[in-house]
């Protein structure tokens, strides 16, 4: 190595050192002073680990003034080098002496890195490659945010979450029927939108009591973490912004709170939001001329807000002008009149008849295809052809239906795939205990209310533990309830229970009880317990070697889904038909593959017994959903309280007769009303099935165990397998960089759904979870990987063959909300060159080559980069223009897509809208929009080199 005085290095293990100058020589040594970072090295004249940095022509340079330099000349004087050329500043021409080059030096081209001895291992080389080509198939793939979501694969699920996330800004309301899945539809849509980049700040608006499960289901299926406002973070917040609501992305708060305060509503509206979700919708009351506070709140956050999402299960028939005040908060120009409103929907009556005609094979009557024959020649020539011209008329006729756009409602008797309830009702005898106490406590209850009298008579244990001054578990023992509880368990066989009680205080005596009397092992959930216990609960009755038997308090009937159990205890019943059927639906659910059986243990002849019969024999409401249990309760709400309360044996019986009636009666209705024609539209005609497909075979890929493997080896983070189905990631000692999620205790992660199904402690990953994510961002957003040098055993080529691997991406600069990646991916384009220019990468595939690879020390593949440089540089030029043609077909076949998807969607929506007034203006100008940016920033793609390696042959 020549040296000479002012020459400028790069440490080759110390690159964050900045560019050293020599300072001092000797025979034996030299010193190196790195100026931007106050550091001095001594080296051995002899294999000094630095690289001598010099640049070529085109190369910009930075002085330590400074000013930017665009070299077009080199001249070397005294082992000293020259660079001539115009100032980026100013263009006048210039010389800039290697001595006064600045200190600090951003080495961003992988040939600069290389030429500077900043080489990475032939694994990281490896990885970047891989990672390239997994992001070039993710961002092209129609499960993009679709396959993260920790779910069974249910298709109507899934094509609503598909059809609405890849709209832009949508304004839908979700109307499945109770346990058909509208939070995990939601929640699918609002990942979609935010992995797409259509939104960066959503609120969800929910009431007080859902919260809670909303904070959970959003957290463990989505990996959405939400920052909860209620008053006292609101007001802790202050002290970091004028706006509270400013402090967070994803925002969920009470409607309640939003509604009583008007300066916190004032301050949601100010504030910025890309989306709005609102559950339980159809408590938003309104009246032509009169609204509730709640529904001005959502009103006039719907207005300011691009999407909106509204949920509800409750069927419009049982309040149609609310129904139609839900579609207005989501187009009021649409729906701006109920008459005319009521009138369009008669209109598709005729079309719901006919489509079910079509889909059940029926032969059209005359009317039948005089309807047809009204729609179009087109449409009128599929009616008598084929299944499939069939079912291309139903999917216009859905096309043409007034609200299907907006509005989206799966029943069960349409999704089907329910196994069905069994009630199993036991009357227990009243103990002694509990008569006497029951009877004391009437003669002193004078001064009680009528609500806690009543909670008395439907809970006597806690007339015991008031008298008896019990404030432990000893009415246990008394209680037939728990002494059937036990007998049950220790003869079930082993199959999993869930136990439902109201209040905390029963749950904890009962496991008490069991543990202590009788060494049964249980879970237990309750509201005091913190995310990570519940979650701990959870696992352990998930676990097949866990406990029998989880005792839930009423919460437990938010937010968790049970299914893999079958086995529901009642400890009580709640006076209220919505939160009975919450309970059932924790294992009455889509997936749910058995029978669920629902015990009640009751005393019989008391409150207990009444409020059974009323919902089993009036209501049906154990072995059926009950869509009509709220408007019947409210009716009779004062006189069941009263039934509850009398004496007398037969005070119920009337009032069953009416409700048996009055729910004949709704359903009845319900049935005639409903719109099969929306729900068809809301099934996707096999599209959630083609979905679900799609995504069941990538969960058993192997591609992504194997890549994440050797990612999180590369990153430095321990991985231990707990079992067959799950690990353990922690943080090593020799981390690289951070990666978000992974957290300093460890996370235990499976690749299995049905596994992460049933463990909510365990988290589900797939190519949509963040850690999967981060880690690939990590990869490419730096220079990992992206310079490497390597060797080739190979006898049959002369020793000293030089090959150059280069590898060239396509960028783009496009808004990640625009989703360019769909049409123009981040490609690699690979070149292997040999000395003369010519591409062998055709016929020598990435996988082969690289396994015939060995490593090279670093110190000797940084003098074989150097001696090289010349020749890298020439090929690099040569590569350039070989692949400029393969990136115009890129950028054409994009063009083509583009137009073709989007513009044809146009057309589509355009043509559609002379028959269906639900196509907005603005959606059609949004996608106008949109096809017009991503033509334009398709045309300003370019190509970048974004890797390259150099590989020599040798014969040992």
């Amino acid at each position: 190595m020549s040296l000479a005085l002012g020459q400028r290095f790069i440490a080759d293990a110390e690159s964050d050192l900045g560019l050293g100058t020599v300072v001092a020589l000797d025979n034996r040594t030299l010193t190196v002073l790195f100026p931007a970072s106050g550091e001095t090295r001594l080296y051995s004249r002899v294999d000094a680990p630095i690289t001598r940095v010099s640049f070529r022509e085109g190369d910009k340079v930075q002085s330590h003034d400074g000013w930017g330099l665009i070299v077009e000349q080199v001249e070397e004087n005294g082992g000293l080098l020259t660079y001539h050329g115009p100032r980026q500043d100013n263009g006048e021409p210039a010389s800039l002496r290697e001595t006064f080059i600045d200190g600090v030096i951003n080495l961003n081209k992988p040939q600069d890195r290389l030429f500077a001895g900043q080489l990475d291992r032939t694994d990281w080389f490896t990885l970047r490659y891989q990672t390239l080509e997994q992001m070039h198939q993710l961002s092209q793939s129609p499960l993009r945010g679709l396959l993260g979501a920790r779910m069974d694969l249910i298709p109507h699920q899934l094509y609503i979450a598909n059809e609405v996330g890849n709209r832009q800004a949508p304004r839908v309301l979700l109307a499945d029927e109770v346990g058909l899945g509208k939070t995990v539809e939601a929640g699918m849509i609002v990942h979609q939108q935010l992995r797409a980049g259509h939104a960066e700040r959503v609120l969800l608006l929910l009431p007080e009591n859902l919260m809670h499960q909303w904070l959970v289901e959003m957290r463990r299926r989505f990996n959405l973490n939400f920052a909860l406002f209620d008053e006292s973070r609101l007001e802790e917040a202050e002290h970091d912004a004028d706006n509270p609501f400013d402090t967070a992305q994803l925002v969920m708060v009470s409607l309640d709170l939003i509604a009583k305060r008007k300066a916190r509503f004032d301050q949601l509206l100010e504030a910025d939001w890309d989306m709005l979700v609102v559950d339980e919708a159809h408590h938003l009351a309104w009246e032509d001329g009169k609204a509730s506070r709640e529904y001005q709140v959502v009103e006039a956050l719907a207005e300011a807000i691009p999407s909106v999402l509204l949920l509800t299960a409750t069927p419009d028939q049982l309040g149609h002008q609310s129904h139609f005040a839900r579609l207005r908060l989501l187009d009021g120009e649409r729906f701006h009149d109920y008459e005319a409103f009521c009138a369009e929907e008669a209109q598709y009556q005729p079309l719901a008849a006919l489509a079910q005609k079509l889909l059940d094979g029926e032969t059209l009557a005359d009317a039948d295809l005089a309807l047809v024959a009204e729609l179009g020649d087109e449409l009128a020539a599929l009616a008598g052809g084929s299944d499939s011209d069939r079912r291309k008329l139903v999917g216009a006729l859905i096309d043409r239906h007034g609200t299907s756009r907006v509005l989206l409602r799966n029943t069960r008797a349409a999704v089907q795939g329910f196994p069905g309830r069994q009630l199993v009702s036991l009357p227990l005898a009243m103990p002694t205990a509990y008569a006497t106490a029951v009877r004391v406590g009437k003669m002193m209850a004078g001064r009680k209310s009528e609500a806690e009298k009543l909670e008395e008579l439907l809970n006597p244990e806690l007339i015991y533990q008031a008298f008896e001054g019990d404030d432990g578990n000893s009415w246990c023992q008394h209680d037939p309830r728990v002494q059937w509880l036990v007998e049950h368990l220790q003869g079930n066989g082993g199959d999993k229970v869930v136990l439902i009680a109201h209040k905390k205080r029963q749950v904890q005596a009962i496991c008490d009880h069991l543990r202590e009397k009788h060494g049964i092992q249980a879970a237990v959930f309750h509201e005091d317990l913190s995310i990570i216990e519940r979650d701990r609960a959870a696992a352990f009755f998930a676990d097949e070697e866990g406990s029998q038997i989880l005792l839930c308090s009423e919460i437990g009937s938010e937010g968790r889904n049970f299914q893999f159990a079958h086995q529901l205890v009642l400890f009580d019943l709640p006076l209220n038909p919505d939160l009975l059927e919450q309970r059932i639906g924790r294992l009455d659910r889509i997936g749910q593959e058995r029978v669920v059986r629902i015990y009640c243990p009751h005393l019989a002849g008391t409150a207990q017994q009444r409020l059974q019969d009323w919902y089993h024999q009036g209501l049906n409401a154990f072995e059926a959903t009950c869509p009509v249990g709220a408007p019947l309760f409210e009716a009779q709400e004062a006189e069941l309280k009263a039934a509850l309360l009398a004496e007398e044996a037969d005070a119920m019986a009337g009032l069953i007769d009416a409700a048996k009636a009055r729910y004949t009666e709704l359903m009845a209705q319900l049935e005639q009303g409903r719109d099969r024609l929306l729900e068809l539209a809301s099934q996707g005609n096999g599209q959630g099935e083609k979905l679900a497909g799609q995504i069941a075979t990538l969960d058993y890929d192997p591609k992504l165990p194997i890549f994440l493997t050797q990612v999180l080896d590369v990153f430095g983070v321990d991985q231990e397998d707990l079992d067959d189905y799950t690990q353990l990631l922690r943080p090593g000692e020799r981390m690289l960089t951070a990666l978000p999620g992974l957290e300093e205790d460890g996370i235990q992660t499976t690749f299995d759904r049905e596994y992460a199904l049933s463990r909510d402690h365990v988290q589900f990953l797939t190519w949509d979870h963040p850690l999967v994510i981060s880690a690939m961002d990590a990869v490419l957003t730096g220079d990992m990987g992206n310079a490497s040098v390597a060797l080739l055993k190979n006898k049959a080529l002369p020793a000293g063959t030089t090959f150059v691997e280069l590898v060239f991406v396509t960028e783009h600069q496009a808004p990640k909300q625009l989703q360019l990646d769909r049409y123009l991916p981040l490609t690699p384009i690979r070149l292997l060159l040999d000395k003369t220019g010519k591409d062998l990468a055709p016929k020598v595939a990435f996988d082969n080559f690289n396994r015939q690879l060995t490593p090279i020390k670093r110190h000797t593949a940084s003098k074989l980069a150097v001696a090289s440089q010349g020749l890298i540089h020439g090929l690099i030029q040569q590569a350039q223009a070989q692949v400029e043609p393969q990136v115009a077909d890129l950028v054409s076949e994009a063009r083509a897509r583009i137009e073709q998807e989007l513009g044809g969607e146009l057309a589509r929506l355009k043509a559609l809208k002379a028959v269906n007034p639900s196509i907005r203006d603005d959606e059609l100008e949004a996608l106008e929009a949109r096809c017009q940016a991503l033509l334009k920033h398709v045309g300003e793609a370019s190509l970048r080199l974004d890797m390259v390696r150099l590989i020599v042959v040798v014969n040992e």
